[in-house]
């Protein structure tokens, strides 16, 4: 699962059963997840991998971290609100482009 989100953007999947891992390209995404959600855990980078840094989390820390994603929404505009973040904000770029490839593929489907 892909989440962008205004603490960061990040891939979550279940490596094992009942073992996910939250990974981020950027670090301070996931201290921004840490603190949010109040895991405990510590960040594990992986420099060979896909993600660099990663949570090994349970599914109970997961679903919490989910939930406070969700109740951390307080904007109407998504990219707008990435755009006013400092921190966020060189990610604007990549969110424009994911917006348009994902536009393209409605018009696709509007055209069936």
């Amino acid at each position: 699962m892909w989440l962008f989100t205004k603490r960061g953007f990040y891939s979550i999947v279940e490596k094992k059963p009942g073992e996910f891992h939250i990974r981020a390209r950027a670090k301070k995404d996931l201290e921004n997840l840490k603190q949010l959600a109040e895991i405990k855990r510590q960040i594990v980078l992986t420099r060979n991998a896909d993600y660099r840094y990663r949570l090994v989390v349970n599914k109970i820390e997961v679903l919490a971290a989910l939930a406070s994603l969700a109740e951390d929404i307080d904007y109407s505009n998504f990219k707008d609100r990435i755009a006013a973040d400092p921190v966020q904000r060189e990610k604007l770029h990549a969110y424009h482009e994911i917006w348009a490839t994902m536009h393209g593929l409605q018009k696709m489907e509007d055209a069936d």
